[in-house]
């Protein structure tokens, strides 16, 4: 307390003379000299402490009121001592705020308050200087010496923490009915909040804008959001004594209080919807990878809030090391108690109350039987879908019958099947020997691979166009047997001359590409010629007689064959290897069908122009250089490409009905995979497994890693369950998302 300097020499004077004579008798306190001005009591300023007051302990001040009286009216000067960081001192002249509203920052109301003072007791003091009722909400802000404003989020602090100086400016702002901060509108307010604002809807019934992609987002909150127990704790604002700033691994309290005032926005009832850009900002600033307007996955964002939050809410402030201890044989539920008991001690939070469960796991030595059980907690259950070991696979049939179309088949086939395997499931459909069949990728006009029986059907995707073709029971691609040969057949189109002596041409695939088998006694140009000209006929018309020379067919013929097949290159355009028509082919050069105007010889007559439709010509895998560029290889499979004219094409080619197919009745019925119960997904997760050799357990007995038996049990479950379905389930080559419906309880 402090007494005015004269006063307290006067009264030392007194009980130290010993007479107690009236001349000295200092009579009862007065410290008016201290004041300012007799109103407010403010301490005039500039006073030392020993020339103009003396500091006296608590005890002695009131013996002195007891024994002397204070003078009539004057208030104690009354004093805090408090803790700087090096030295204790009495705070002789306190911290002068400048109190405001939001609303209306001019008019400032002056109070004083202690360095030890919390900064709640600030908020209390603005609360009720400026009448605000019990139930509405309020925060401060700082006006800075620049102008600018800063958050005081933690009201735990105290007034020195928070470096308030006098002459601040602290302004008090109010929460709007409808759940948004005046300070965090934008402050163009647009028609459409004002309408909004006589809006009276249902709390909670609130949509969320989808921002760009945010869908996993929006839908995880408004799960989160209709948890009643979490929803009441943030709208009966429980959280605010609950907000840690000081917690490493959380976020300084800001993504609750972000997910507060979501909460509070969508239960207001005045918004039919909210846009949820503050929390998404929040988000992408603590975790970097919600950045930007990419797709992610609904349930890594919820175990990201869910962390957050209970983080930023964990009400143990100062976490304790814990010691893990082995269940020795101890009961399970004193082992399970315990387990509990060590993760509240560094982990206690609402979320934490509504969310967490005990799993208790098994893990059994195969080599000494060593049995191991502990008690882990959990957030959520990750539950695996029953996964189907059969795949459903789109094909394309090729009948070797020239009037059927194309059909289109669904075929049911083992997921770790072999070619062989959708061979078999397509034999059910057609009625056609599986030995007749060859299968291959089409793409882009070309076959992009011809496949073995043997390969695996995993390294075909769903979206790659698969085509079966029908060719005579008689061959094998390439083998060198005495019956027949299939070949490989694209189909080019000439596009005009690209250079000044119309020496190059341009040739484009299109359509779609054929396996055609031939009988080896049959492999001359002319006898392909009229075999295609069949083959083709569903879609490419005969010439009438009044478009042909009716020539010598003789004249037609061409003894010379067409190159020896060996085996296949490979058949994929990646491994086009050196292929070559073989010798004197019979064609110019060894490469083109002579309707070019390319040099070299001609074997046929001339008028054979108009007589054939199209030329043949001997090409690689992709269809694109000629055989004759590589280097001799009498082996490799020969591809022949069936080279058109425009005028040609345009007039006997009928592109519609080559594009024709048919599907087949299995397209029709779709296949319905039978539901599967919640209850079996979650006995999946609690079976019995081994663990994989990546991460063995050390068995303390064995005293080695081990590859032992692992079971998963729920031992205890939150209020709330969260359950996560694993719908991806990965392979080498693909990430496959399972779209089996799920019946599941609500509680």
């Amino acid at each position: 307390f402090l007494v005015v300097r004269h006063w307290y020499k006067q009264w030392e004077a007194y009980v130290q003379g010993g007479d107690k004579d009236s001349g000295t008798f200092p009579g009862c306190i007065n410290n008016a000299d201290l004041f300012e001005d007799q109103v407010n009591w403010h301490l005039r300023k500039g006073l030392v402490e020993g020339e103009d007051y003396v500091l006296l302990p608590a005890a002695a001040w009131h013996y002195l009121v007891d024994w002397y009286g204070l003078e009539h009216g004057q208030p104690p000067i009354e004093r805090k001592v408090v803790e700087l960081p090096s030295v204790q001192k009495v705070e002789v002249y306190p911290v002068e705020l400048l109190l405001a509203r939001h609303s209306d920052m001019d008019t400032t109301h002056t109070a004083q308050f202690s360095r030890t003072d919390s900064v709640d007791l600030v908020l209390r003091t603005a609360r009720e200087q400026f009448l605000v009722s019990p139930q509405e909400e309020t925060r401060l802000w700082i006006k800075n010496a620049e102008g600018s404003f800063e958050r005081l989020c933690n009201t735990r602090v105290t007034v020195l923490d928070a470096a308030l100086k006098t002459g601040q400016v602290v302004i008090m702002e109010t929460r709007n009915k409808d759940g948004t901060w005046p300070s965090a509108q934008p402050q163009a307010v647009n028609t459409a909040l004002e309408e909004d604002e006589n809006f009276q809807g249902q709390p909670g019934i609130c949509g969320l804008t989808n921002l760009g992609n945010t869908c996993f987002m929006n839908s995880a909150l408004q799960c989160l959001s209709n948890v009643p127990q979490l929803t009441e704790y943030f709208l009966k604002n429980r959280y605010l004594e609950e907000l840690n700033f000081c917690n490493p691994l959380g976020m300084k309290g800001e993504i609750a209080e972000a997910y507060a005032d979501l909460v509070k926005q969508a239960w207001s009832g005045h918004h039919r919807s909210i846009v949820p850009h503050v929390f998404k900002t929040k988000v992408g600033h603590f975790a970097s990878q919600f950045l930007g307007y990419q797709q992610h996955d609904s349930q890594e964002l919820l175990s990201f809030l869910l962390d957050g939050l209970h983080e930023d809410l964990n009400r143990v402030k100062k976490k304790e090391y814990v010691e893990l201890c082995d269940a020795a044989g101890r009961p399970d539920q004193e082992v399970a108690q315990e387990a509990w008991q060590n993760h509240k001690r560094r982990n206690d939070s609402v979320i934490v109350d509504t969310f967490h469960g005990l799993f208790k796991s098994t893990l059994v030595c195969p080599d000494c039987g060593n049995v191991s059980v502990t008690f882990d907690p959990f957030c959520y259950l990750s539950v695996p879908l029953p996964v189907s070991h059969k795949r459903v696979m789109e094909v394309f049939f090729v009948s070797m019958d020239p009037r059927r179309k194309p059909e289109q088949h669904r075929l049911v086939v083992p997921k770790k099947g072999k070619i062989s395997d959708l061979c078999v499931a397509l034999a059910k459909h057609t009625g056609m020997s599986p030995e007749r069949m060859m299968v291959a990728d089409v793409f882009s006009h070309r076959f992009y691979k011809i496949y073995q029986l043997e390969e695996s059907l995993s390294s075909i995707l769903d979206r790659d166009d698969i085509f079966i073709y029908e060719v005579s029971g008689r061959s094998a691609i390439g083998e060198n047997t005495r019956e027949d040969v299939v070949l490989p057949i694209y189909l080019r189109e000439r596009t005009p001359a690209r250079d000044y002596n119309n020496s190059y041409y341009g040739l484009m695939l299109f359509g779609h590409p054929l396996l055609v088998s031939v009988p080896r006694d049959r492999l001359s140009w002319d006898a392909l010629y009229h075999i295609l000209l069949y083959r083709l006929s569903r879609y490419v018309t005969r010439p009438s007689s009044d478009d042909e020379d009716d020539g010598d067919e003789k004249d037609m013929e061409d003894k010379d064959n067409i190159p020896k097949p060996g085996h296949v290159a490979g058949g994929s355009s990646q491994d086009s290897g050196p292929e070559q028509a073989g010798p004197s082919s019979g064609v110019a050069g060894g490469s083109r069908a002579p309707v070019d105007s390319s040099p070299g010889p001609s074997h046929w007559p001339q008028r054979a122009r108009r007589k054939h439709l199209f030329t043949l010509q001997t090409v690689n895998s992709n269809g694109t250089s000629d055989r004759s560029t590589f280097n001799e290889d009498t082996h490799a499979q020969p591809y022949i490409a069936i080279d058109w004219e425009p005028e040609m094409k345009k007039r006997y080619y009928d592109e519609v009905e080559a594009e024709g197919y048919v599907k087949h009745d299995c397209v029709g019925y779709v296949l319905k995979k039978a539901p599967v119960r919640l209850q079996e997904c979650i006995e999946l997760f609690t079976t019995v497994e081994t663990l994989e050799k990546e991460n063995p357990w050390y068995c303390p007995t064995c005293k080695q890693h081990q590859l032992a038996t692992k079971k998963l049990d729920l031992w205890m479950l939150p209020e709330t369950l969260i359950i996560h379905l694993k719908r991806f389930s990965y392979t080498k080559f693909s990430r496959e998302k399972l779209d089996t419906l799920v019946e599941f309880p609500i509680r």
